[in-house]
């Protein structure tokens, strides 16, 4: 009776830890399954081109901003400088002195100016203090070129590498800084132009960027913030 009982203990001490050994290695393999099947599910160019074109989009356009009215010169509003004198040459406003009145410039749209310039979607236009209308009009807006290369950085983590390029509007070809509108004008004023103005090489190269995404909870894609 004592020999089966020393038995029955002998094999039930070497079972435990068989049965120990096993778990570990099941879990150990489910685990290592686990990041096998994520490793797998890697960020696909189609999403993205979906994540970089929104991420271009909420940077929103290049934008001229300028005033319509009785306009007098101030450390924000230069009615003398150069952008009203390339609408005008357009034939989108028009600018005359005001008589009587110091030095004012009265500044309208033209029939053109109010037909191409308020036609956009992102045309913006607010009543002043002064009495004078702040007009914000869409020049050139970002878009996608290709995805160029998506680099994962674990299951959750990506490096996606794109170019993108601009897309004028028409008056955003007039402040394109090799038009030949702005080519006309001296030194001083294609740079008052391109550094206050807006105006750029919207016709030039594609740019190359990266952005590091990371995955959500749900599964979805966004831009890892700093």
């Amino acid at each position: 009776m004592f020999e089966q009982e020393l038995e029955l203990e002998q094999k039930s001490s070497t079972v435990v830890p068989l049965l120990l050994i096993l778990a570990l290695a099941g879990v150990i393999i489910g685990t290592a399954g686990y990041w096998f099947v994520q490793s797998k599910k890697v960020l696909t160019q189609q999403e993205a081109t979906t994540v970089v074109s929104a991420v271009l989009k909420a940077q929103g356009p290049a934008l001229l901003r300028f005033h319509t009215g009785a306009v007098k010169p101030s450390i924000n509003e230069k009615p003398r400088d150069p952008h009203y004198k390339l609408l005008e040459k357009a034939g989108l406003v028009k600018v005359t002195t005001a008589k009587g009145k110091g030095e004012v410039y009265n500044i309208a749209l033209t029939p053109k100016g109010e037909k191409e310039l308020t036609g956009f979607p992102e045309f913006q236009k607010n009543q002043e203090k002064d009495g004078t209308v702040a007009m914000s009009v869409p020049l050139a807006r970002r878009k996608l070129v290709e995805i160029t290369k998506v680099t994962m950085n674990g299951p959750s983590m990506a490096r996606v590498e794109y170019a993108w390029k601009w897309d004028p509007t028409p008056v955003g070809d007039l402040f394109d800084a090799n038009g030949q509108s702005i080519k006309s004008f001296n030194i001083w004023e294609t740079q008052t132009l391109i550094e206050k103005y807006g105006a750029n090489f919207y016709h030039g190269d594609a740019r190359k960027v990266a952005v590091n995404l990371i995955k959500t909870d749900k599964g979805s894609w966004q831009v890892m913030s700093d």
